[in-house]
């Protein structure tokens, strides 16, 4: 095999890293031992193009056919905006703090108290970290996902699995990207907006925002940009899990099998979005292990330089595939890497069973999708337009990005679900955990078991309680964990106006500001919305009314538009008028609803329904 020597040199240097480190710890006392000497090159070099990527030896994957990727949701659901956990020089802070916390840890477990207490940050902050963090592990057996919402204070975390949370936290996101087809783009976004005349009142951070057009990254420029964060960080992270032992350089740093496979929350092998095996079972070195005997601790080292190649060949894969749509062509049926363009393709659905399910350009329609199509999957309704969206399936995961005037109902989120950038949006979810980002005019009708998360730049933002059922809501919901009996929508927790995780450059000042808050929309304007019934014959469901209990203001309030409507309606049928005066008193009201139906564009959706 060629050597290269620029890549034989990038090698050298990670290693040569992880030597320095090894020696280091053998010269500082016990309590420091996880104290690093090497920084990487932090966030914001990390928009610059990756580092060539060393000369993989021979099979560094003993399953050829098994990829190496970012987990994305630890990436896209598992960042805070709160300033102090932001570390600018994450393996210098974060090696004293783990030692910290382990002196606080019980059985290797961190409760919210030690978390506050080291982190210096509010209870109410530290309650966010574990549920953040819960939302996101990759093992679905760890007691803080298995933890009822009492129990999650004293539950905790694994000190590891804290660690690599709070080490992402330095993750800048890549920018978004201005559309290539702004014919396109006009024609699902009007120019036309509330806003639009106020842009010059605007303060810097508002006004970046709107520039920013809400063009989310492909799907595989997000990959690369994950794959070289995590190969510009490896030797950092590796020597955070990593134990020292007698020896000298390399191997005075080992792994040992539980350790590595608490890597699987950054990483993961296999098919993206399917059944993934335990991370060691795709390694040369733990695989096979003897479940009755503990596998033998591996150099660090050894490990660092694995993950390196198998880092450096997906990277070089995914970088091809990008530069292939950049310079060729779309591939329409690669969907899992790449957004299809709004307007090569209007009304989108990506059927990808190796990522989440892609919904995408959706305009002036309305779209329906059940469990048969979606059960299990993570959704992304992205840059859709005056539309209704039905996703009535069991979720695990949602995001909604870049829509406008548009009502979207989702049926249960089981782990979260995050709307960002979006204009007059209605959405209808039940879910365990929901963030809002960046958006503005938008009202959300929740039934959430955890605090909703409000951080950005948000205006006029509105919360109610949960508004609507389907017949087979309640099995969804117990199927991915969403209780009924906690609604957390008037308790939102507003956090930073600026995101610390974008790339973006701010304006002195404000990066202590906090997000605009939501209020409660008015019990007198609560209506309930109806979902149609597309089930039938034995496919129905058992559930006949809303699963969350209202709050008596909108109970009451309810009632009293339920009794107007009888007495309206009474009033009309004894009216003593001729027949012919009652005929024309319909038609009027048939002729005012039609009209009504036309002005607010419900009479397309009843098209489509119909349609389908």
């Amino acid at each position: 095999m060629i050597r290269h020597p620029k890549k034989d040199l990038q090698l050298h240097h990670h290693r040569t890293s992880l030597s320095l480190l090894s020696q280091s710890l053998s010269l500082l006392p016990p309590r420091a031992t996880n104290q690093s000497i090497m920084t990487e090159e932090q966030d914001l070099i990390d928009q610059s193009p990756p580092p060539s990527a060393p000369d993989p030896e021979p099979n560094p994957n003993p399953n050829p056919n098994s990829v190496i990727h970012p987990r994305r949701v630890s990436f896209e659901h598992g960042l805070l905006p709160i300033q102090k956990l932001v570390f600018t020089d994450p393996i210098q802070t974060l090696a004293p703090v783990k030692q910290k916390l382990a002196d606080a840890a019980s059985n290797n477990r961190v409760g919210s108290a030690a978390i506050a207490d080291v982190l210096q940050i509010s209870g109410d902050h530290a309650r966010l970290v574990l549920e953040t963090l819960g939302s996101v592990l990759h093992s679905e057996s760890d007691p803080l996902v298995k933890a009822k919402p009492e129990e999650v204070d004293s539950v905790g975390a694994d000190l590891r699995d804290l660690i690599l949370f709070l080490y992402i936290q330095s993750y800048k996101k890549l920018l978004p990207r201005t559309h290539k087809d702004s014919a396109a783009v006009a024609d699902v976004w009007p120019s036309t907006s509330a806003f639009d005349g106020y842009l010059s009142a605007l303060s810097p951070i508002q006004l970046v925002r709107s520039n920013s057009r809400r063009f989310m990254p492909s799907q595989a420029d997000d990959e690369a940009h994950q794959l070289s964060y995590l190969q510009k960080h490896l030797a950092n992270i590796i020597s955070l899990l990593a134990e020292p032992v007698e020896g000298e350089g390399d191997e005075s740093l080992v792994l040992s099998m539980e350790a590595f496979e608490h890597l699987g929350f950054l990483v993961q092998f296999g098919d993206k979005g399917s059944d993934v095996s335990p991370l060691s079972q795709a390694t040369p070195f733990f695989a096979n292990s003897d479940p009755d005997m503990p596998a033998v601790p591996v150099p660090a080292s050894q490990v660092h330089d694995w993950l390196l190649q198998n880092i450096a060949s997906a990277l070089e894969s995914v970088t091809e595939k990008i530069s292939g749509k950049e310079n060729g062509p779309s591939n329409a049926s690669d969907q899992d890497d790449a957004m299809s363009d709004v307007g090569d393709a209007p009304n989108k659905v990506a059927p990808s069973t190796r990522g989440p399910c892609l919904i995408e350009g959706v305009s002036k329609a309305s779209l329906v999708k059940q469990a048969s199509d979606l059960r299990g999957r993570s959704v992304k309704v992205v840059n859709c337009h005056d539309s209704v969206i039905y996703l009535l399936a069991p979720l695990r995961y949602a995001t909604v990005h870049g829509c406008s005037d548009t009502t979207i109902v989702l049926g249960a989120v089981g782990k979260a679900l995050k709307v960002e950038h979006c204009e007059r949006v209605h959405v209808i979810a039940a879910a365990k955990r929901v963030c809002i980002a960046n958006c503005r005019e938008c009202v959300f009708f929740l039934g959430v078991n955890q605090r909703p998360l409000i951080v950005g730049d948000n205006h006029k933002l509105q919360v109610a309680p949960y508004n609507t059922f389907y017949s087979h809501l309640e099995g969804h919901m117990s199927e991915v964990g969403v209780e009924p009996t906690i609604n957390k929508w008037d308790k939102p927790l507003a956090l930073g106006a600026v995101d610390p995780h974008d790339s973006l450059s701010h304006p002195a000042g404000v990066a202590d500001a906090q997000a605009e808050s939501a209020a409660s929309v008015d019990p007198d304007q609560f209506v309930n919305f109806l979902i149609p019934n597309w089930f039938s014959g034995e496919d129905i469901g058992s559930t006949k009314d809303n699963p969350f209990q209202l709050p008596d203001a909108y109970m009451a309030a309810q009632q009293r538009n339920l009794k107007n409507f009888e007495e309206t309606r009474r009033s009309l049928n004894e009216a003593p008028l001729e027949e012919n005066r009652k005929r024309e008193v319909s038609s009027a009201l048939h002729v005012y609803f039609k009209d009504w139906l036309y002005a607010s564009g419900n009479i397309r959706q009843l098209y489509c329904l119909q349609g389908d």
